[in-house]
């Protein structure tokens, strides 16, 4: 239903004016009208629609800024749409493995051309990298019954960046047992198991990171790396290393989508201060940290090199087009209010978060009578609501007065955690703290609120089952009896909500401070 809103959106008479007057480059062109998530509409149907063959960039003044983008287009394109996320730290090393993986997949792809929209943030497009070269120097393709030495492979592995550890349990590690390689790297969908026949590599699998058993077969694997400069890495001829940004990167015909210029040149004005201020610190300490420039762009040079692409400005003044779109009225839970908006000749289009919140919000409606012809609920997510000549856009969290809730999937699996016992295998017997002995079955991605998350499930006595996030693991423990040693009874379920394991567990506590 989201495709009506665009289609919506092309039939506006400014729109088609806009579509025939795309600056060119070095030119900027100022919108204006575009409340809400209505930009977004607007990158979503040039990116469809108007120019599928160019690459269209968002560039957003702050990371939650970003998201929102991300997270509209996303709803809006689908596939296509990449986040460059900028670097946490000052520093051109990113210790989150979640950023440092989004930023160098990213250029991967576009290097590759095959991204339509992406979206960064200024700070992001000022930001230095050697990243690229050290793409085309690390990259490895990996292919089932190729040769391939494993002792070069290692090195290789060693070079980019990857850690070897005992069992691989995330992001970033590979293992090794005789001719069996495990490895989880950026740029794979899913941790892999290489197996070497002398110098060929005989097969290539998915494992499961918590059982470490393996699964369906693959027929190559791209192994990106962890980080962009490698100590045997010469990345020009006299041996120095060449750093270029984002917008060294972006094809020359790029279209740019800038909602606050003058707020965007401030955050790259304050990540070169604070270059400056930290790199002062560092010396201070006896530390050797490189000069500013080699990790920023110097902020009149970003200007510059940014002026070089064509613009559009939004929502700034004066607009040399403007699109007439206007908020909706705030309803703040007032369904009487509502009721006036509705109707009236003008379709509208209300989009909710989830299923339960469409259901709930038809009932209320259909109580109310309140369901005028050429009203929809769908389910589905942007940030803000607008007016269009033909189509009203509404949303159900600011219908409500709720704050929408982004939340994006983990970027990379992790093995469900415990720290005193090591991995669990399904049918564990494991303690919970609150809930007592259940049977460990798993892991399980949930969709709650319109996000993702991960859970391990524990089944209790009777078949009743808890939901435990994997970042609340820490409150499970693989049940082991007194005496241990394999042979003895299988432990009584305690039942889910019941008493007796609150019981045990108080009388515990109090013989503990006795």
């Amino acid at each position: 239903m989201l495709a009506a809103v665009r289609e919506a959106f092309a039939r506006v008479p400014a729109a088609r004016e806009l579509a025939a007057r795309l600056p060119a480059q070095g030119d900027t062109l100022r919108l204006g009208g575009l409340p809400g998530s209505s930009g977004a509409v607007l990158a979503s149907w040039l990116a469809r629609d108007v120019a599928p063959g160019r690459l269209l960039v968002v560039v957003a003044t702050t990371p939650s800024d970003a998201e929102r983008w991300l997270t509209d287009l996303q709803q809006l394109l689908g596939e296509g749409v990449a986040l460059y996320p900028q670097r946490e730290g000052l520093a051109e090393e990113e210790p989150h493995y979640e950023i440092a993986g989004e930023r160098i997949e990213t250029l991967e792809a576009l290097l590759r051309g095959e991204l339509r929209l992406l979206v960064t943030t200024a700070r992001a497009t000022a930001e230095r990298t050697a990243v690229p070269t050290a793409l085309e120097a690390l990259r490895l393709e990996v292919t089932a019954g190729e040769t391939r030495p494993l002792g070069a492979f290692l090195e290789a592995l060693d070079a980019m960046g990857y850690q070897r550890v005992a069992a691989v349990t995330e992001v970033a590690e590979y293992s090794v047992r005789g001719g069996i390689v495990d490895l989880y790297g950026f740029g794979m969908a899913a941790p892999a198991r290489l197996e070497w026949w002398g110098d060929d590599i005989a097969s290539l699998r998915v494992f499961d990171l918590t059982t470490q058993r393996s699964g369906e077969e693959l027929t190559a694997v791209t192994v990106l790396p962890i980080r962009s400069t490698a100590p045997r890495i010469v990345l020009s001829p006299d041996g120095t290393v060449t750093r270029r940004s984002l917008l060294d990167l972006l094809p020359a015909d790029t279209l740019l989508l800038q909602d606050a210029p003058h707020a965007d040149g401030e955050e790259v004005e304050r990540a070169w201060r604070e270059a400056d201020h930290h790199r002062e610190v560092a010396r201070r300490l006896g530390e050797d940290a490189p000069p500013r420039e080699e990790l920023f762009v110097e902020p009149t040079a970003w200007t510059t090199r940014l002026g070089r692409f064509a613009r559009l400005v939004l929502r700034e003044e004066p607009a040399a087009i403007q699109l007439g779109f206007f908020p909706p009225e705030a309803v703040n839970r007032d369904l009487s209010r509502l009721r006036g908006l509705l109707g009236h000749g003008t379709p509208t289009l209300i989009l909710c978060d989830n299923d339960g919140q469409r259901e709930r919000l038809d009932e209320l409606l259909e109580e109310r009578g309140m369901r005028p012809d050429g009203t929809s609920l769908v389910v589905g997510s942007l940030d803000g609501g607008f007016v269009m000549p033909t189509l009203r856009v509404l949303t159900d969290h600011e219908i409500f007065r709720r704050a929408r809730r982004l939340r994006r999937a983990r970027r990379y699996r992790i093995a469900a955690p415990s720290t005193v016992t090591g991995t669990l295998a399904l049918g564990d017997y494991v303690v919970h703290l609150d809930h007592g002995i259940g049977v460990y079955r798993g892991i399980q991605t949930l969709t709650i609120d319109g996000g993702t998350i991960e859970v391990a499930i524990l089944e209790y006595e009777g078949g009743d089952r808890l939901n435990v996030p994997l970042y609340r693991l820490d409150q499970l423990e693989r049940y082991r009896a007194g005496g241990d040693d394999g042979d003895a009874a299988p432990p009584r379920l305690h039942k889910l909500g019941g008493t007796s394991w609150r019981k045990v567990r108080d009388k515990t506590r109090s013989a503990i401070q006795a």
